[in-house]
């Protein structure tokens, strides 16, 4: 198979490339990557023209992560669902969140993801498998097997490591295995009975609040045990001006850390959450002005690394419970894009930044062949409109569900189709 995407705007952040240019995919690779391929010999075999002008071709977006809720919450997502949304966000490959049913935390679960992956999904499933034994923090998982059954990282998602000695060991273990530690920095003694952030917005809606310090004391203990242990620490959708000053800081000594910001957390303040709508809250909550504003630096400035959706779909009926007893989490797969490309639009931060965190960026952090158009590179490839103008409309999202604080929101820049091993996934003229 021979395909040519023409005539449009390459972003290439991982060989800096920002020019209009051809792309010529044979055999699911990029085969060449050139000007005016179209007016070069294509040989005796059928070519396939994709127009691209006025877009933007940039290589397949990364997710490190995302729910798919499957096994055993198949009435929230599946895996054929979940990947749907991807490839409809421009995502071609996924990381899938081990917070199951059972827990991800062995081989038999990982090779049940992958070979539903393989079977019913449309985009690339990364599985990260848990730290401990049902994400309990008490006991740590088999990380070998983990690592061998095809995890790409370690994580108890949403349910924070409490003990630093359990966490140190598990650093330890990681690093053994060349896998990076995904934490969920949260001190449950602290949040313990929080809704939303706390602060002005929680006392005058009378809501339980959620501190910045219990995000940032548990970055600061994972900050030293990386420290001590030389482990890759990679700290999950930070959302905090303390937590974003505290990695900066220890990556000028040299800490091997990564972080993630989420598009809710750079958009959002906690003042959305005065008209006590569910699908605005998330853990970790909505911050304020000034937190967004650092977040918005971090990634500005490199101290976040990439953009992650934390896409964490629940079924109408649990958002539609009072605010207290509402399950946390949001969508986000398909809105992704546009909102990163507001910061771009907004001049917080170059188009080239803003892909390289979605792209090579992420690759590097779980160490997969991703995130670049390079000729001999797998042809996973996204090609965006940057000029359109849509509404959201959270009732024709691909995802099973609907919880995204986003609906009726008009948004600039849409995926318009998505490439995987050189086949389209999705085109937003067909769906899929």
């Amino acid at each position: 198979m021979r395909l040519l995407i023409a005539n449009g705007r390459l972003v290439d952040p991982a060989n800096k490339l920002n020019n209009l240019l051809d792309v010529l995919i044979m055999d699911g690779k990029i085969a060449k990557v050139g000007p005016e391929l179209s007016k070069a010999s294509t040989g005796s075999k059928a070519l396939e023209v994709i127009d691209a002008s006025g877009k933007l071709v940039v290589p397949g977006f990364i997710d490190l992560h995302t729910h798919l809720r499957e096994p055993g919450y198949e009435y929230k997502e599946t895996i054929k669902t979940g990947t749907a949304a991807a490839s409809a966000g421009g995502f071609t490959t996924i990381c899938a969140m081990p917070n199951t049913n059972p827990v991800n935390d062995n081989q038999s679960v990982t090779e049940f993801i992958l070979d539903k992956a393989r079977r019913e999904g449309v985009v690339n499933v990364r599985p990260i498998g848990a730290i401990t034994k049902g994400s309990k923090g008490l006991e740590l998982a088999e990380i070998a097997e983990l690592r061998e059954a095809g995890c790409v990282a370690i994580s108890d998602d949403g349910h924070p490591v409490m003990s630093a000695e359990v966490m140190r060991r598990a650093m330890e273990y990681a690093k053994a295995f060349g896998l990076p530690v995904i934490d969920h920095c949260e001190d449950l003694t602290l949040a313990e009975g929080g809704m939303v952030h706390e602060g002005r917005i929680s006392t005058e809606l009378g809501l339980g609040g959620i501190p910045a310090a219990a995000e940032e004391v548990m970055v600061a203990r994972d900050l030293i045990l990386a420290e001590q242990t030389g482990a890759h620490l990679h700290l999950a959708h930070i959302s905090t001006a303390g937590a974003v000053r505290m990695i900066r800081e220890a990556k000028t000594r040299g800490v091997r850390v990564t972080a993630e910001a989420c598009p809710h957390h750079f958009t959002l303040t906690h003042e959305a959450v005065i008209d006590f709508d569910t699908n605005k809250k998330m853990n970790p909550p909505l911050r304020t002005k000034a937190d967004v504003e650092a977040v918005i630096e971090g990634l500005r400035d490199d101290t976040l690394d990439a953009i992650a959706t934390d896409h964490a779909p629940h079924a109408p009926e649990d958002k539609l419970q009072e605010f207290e007893t509402a399950p946390f989490g949001v969508i986000g797969l398909e809105t992704a894009w546009p909102l990163a490309y507001g910061l771009v639009l907004s001049g917080m931060l170059t188009l080239e930044q803003a892909v390289a965190k979605l792209t090579v960026q992420p690759a590097q952090i779980i160490s997969i062949d991703r995130g670049t158009l390079s000729e001999g590179a797998v042809a996973d490839v996204t090609i965006i409109d940057p000029d359109v103008t849509w509404t959201v409309d959270p009732s024709e999202f691909l995802s099973k569900s609907r919880n995204t604080p986003f609906g009726g929101w008009k948004m600039r820049g849409r995926v318009i189709k998505t490439l995987v091993s050189g086949r389209v996934v999705w085109s937003a003229s067909s769906g899929r």
